[in-house]
């Protein structure tokens, strides 16, 4: 789902970067160096998941994790979406340097909104459906809502791009439901395993 070089106005990248420095800001905010390394491992997750990519027009489809990222993490999900943007970037030419700011405001703004939709029934001691459920539900929106988002940044830069924007959010419908159970896979396993990982935010 990376937009690539030369597509997006400039009014389009300013504004982008400037919400992502500001959502990287609030994450870093009082960090606590202990879970640097958490988030490092998780910063390497998104970035092995989302290497391998099915081109889709000017960007692309590939699974994201960016659902149970923002459970996990919360705000601090903004610094890790961005460094791993960023060596993908640097490393394999995906997205690009200068699109680094809304590709990331659109990976990482939908996983803070899924924090405070669903992110109570993964720190509660919620029955094991309403756990599932709410799990899956953050996967699944997740996705959706960053296709929703490459597909404004694709609009706002110009009409020309509604066709295109309308068939990233199409393109990424499986890729929805496949990040939904992945997610509810990764948490089922963490909640038996390593329960406070999913309570450290």
């Amino acid at each position: 789902m990376h937009i690539s070089e030369g597509v997006l106005s400039p009014a389009i990248l300013i504004g982008g970067a400037a919400i992502a420095a500001a959502g990287v800001s609030i994450g870093l905010k009082g960090l606590d160096h202990e879970k640097i390394p958490s988030m490092g491992i998780l910063s390497a997750a998104f970035f092995v998941a989302s290497l391998v990519h099915v081109p889709v027009g000017p960007a692309s489809a590939h699974l994201i994790l960016n659902g149970l990222l923002g459970l996990i993490l919360g705000w601090k999900v903004f610094p890790v979406i961005m460094v791993a943007l960023a060596l993908q970037a640097f490393l394999f030419q995906f997205g690009g340097i200068t699109t680094l700011g809304v590709n990331t405001l659109n990976m990482a703004l939908p996983a803070v909104i899924c924090y405070y939709l669903f992110g109570w029934c993964v720190k509660k001691s919620v029955k094991q459906t309403v756990f599932i459920l709410a799990v899956f539900a953050a996967g699944f929106s997740a996705v959706l809502l960053s296709g929703l988002l490459v597909g404004l940044s694709l609009y706002l830069t110009g009409e020309a791009f509604l066709p295109v924007a309308k068939l990233i959010v199409v393109a990424h419908l499986p890729v929805m439901i496949i990040e939904g159970f992945f997610t509810t896979a990764c948490a089922l396993f963490l909640r038996k395993v390593r329960p406070e990982i999913l309570e450290q935010t």
